[in-house]
């Protein structure tokens, strides 16, 4: 069975390097699609990028973590700090989501609002993610889904990386990445209310626990050992550093960037007869056969 590949450029729209990473690897290389941080220092310039390559799939990063909110902090008090930005404790914001009614509230109001602020970019939503991956939390996918199905989203992203064809490619101890395993039971249950939802979904993902780190060699051995199915690959590629609020140091985001905009690799994934493709594009092709 020839697998597809979807290769997505994350926090499009943070700031002008990333954009400009996202803009070549497109162009060059390998990316097919990019998910919108739709608060982001440069989205304009990303806007302007993005309609300037319509072949780019681009969807809509959602944050309720480690970013700027699209509401007023003022309407959103349980979700800011005191800079007026989201904060970086998930536990806290998970357990309050789950236990607070009028904090769920909230996040809804500023995940819609976020939704419309894509829309009003005029650009097809090809799929939506979160930022963080924070849609593993229960009630926050709960909230999602719904968004994503009434703003006209053609997928949403599952994040659950199987082990052993990620160890394959990279190493770096089996033992951790078997320990995402535990979000197993949790990645099957939003696949199939995805899939029910009418909404394209993928199989596998890669770059969770390389997260910074999908250089030229892990992204060749990766394409080598791909599952059957629709897989997605998603990295943080950038041409330099930013301030304020850079990637982590440890994030090799020009690595990244040479690696997607590698004309080689995707070379070398015809050769390998995979599939170059993004979530709207998939849905399409299932329509087509009746899906």
């Amino acid at each position: 069975m020839r697998r597809g590949l979807i290769v997505t450029a994350d926090d499009f729209g943070r700031a002008l390097p990333i954009n400009e990473a996202v803009e070549d690897a497109h162009r060059n290389g390998i990316l097919t699609a990019a998910s919108l941080m739709v608060t982001g220092d440069a989205v304009a310039d990303a806007v302007d990028r993005a309609r300037r390559l319509p072949s780019l799939a681009v969807g809509l990063h959602v944050a309720l973590l480690d970013a700027r909110p699209a509401l007023p902090p003022s309407e959103i008090p349980a979700l800011v700090e005191a800079d007026g930005r989201f904060g970086r404790r998930p536990l806290a914001l998970g357990v309050s989501l789950f236990l607070d009614r009028e904090v769920r509230r909230q996040a809804l109001a500023e995940m819609r609002a976020q939704f419309e602020l894509f829309r009003a970019t005029g650009l097809p939503l090809d799929h939506v993610d979160c930022h963080h991956h924070y849609h593993l939390h229960p009630t926050v996918f709960d909230l999602l889904l719904p968004l994503a199905c009434a703003y006209g989203a053609a997928g949403m992203r599952v994040p659950f990386e199987p082990p052993l064809p990620a160890w394959r490619a990279g190493g770096g101890g089996l033992l951790r990445r078997l320990g995402g395993l535990v979000h197993w039971r949790r990645a099957w249950r939003m696949r199939r209310r995805i899939r029910r939802a009418g909404l394209m979904v993928n199989d596998n993902m890669f770059g969770n626990h390389d997260s910074g780190a999908m250089d030229a060699a892990l992204l060749g051995a990766l394409l080598e050992h791909l599952p059957p199915g629709l897989s997605e690959v998603y990295a943080h590629p950038a041409t330099g550093t930013w301030e304020p609020f850079p990637l982590p140091a440890r994030y090799r985001a020009t690595d990244e960037h040479r690696a997607l905009a590698d004309p080689e690799l995707a070379e070398r994934a015809c050769r390998l007869n995979l599939r170059l493709t993004t979530f709207s594009r998939e849905l399409a092709r299932l329509a087509r056969r009746g899906w």
